[in-house]
């Protein structure tokens, strides 16, 4: 299972929300990868996700994709990003 997490410019916030979600599979007992990337690279990164975490600036910057496209309100928070991955990955 790979997830991508995207951001504005693939540096700070990407790398925070990486880890972040590294974690909270860790407490799902999920077994993925997690990639980090930017806008400017996610069409490639995407096309074998299953799941992309972004915010709800970017989302329209993702365009066509067969992933389910999660928004992360707040990149610390890893306790929602164990509920929202939950629900998307059906664990």
């Amino acid at each position: 299972m790979k997830i991508v997490v995207m951001c504005g410019i693939g540096l700070g916030t990407s790398a925070i929300l990486k880890v972040n979600a590294e974690r909270a599979l860790q407490r799902l007992d999920i077994d993925a990868s997690v990639q980090a990337t930017d806008v400017a690279g996610v069409r490639a990164a995407a096309a074998d996700a299953q799941v992309i975490l972004t915010s709800s600036e970017l989302v329209n910057a993702i365009g066509k994709t067969n992933a389910d496209v999660i928004v992360i309100n707040n990149y610390f928070d890893v306790d929602e990003l164990v509920v929202k991955l939950d629900i998307a990955l059906g664990s």
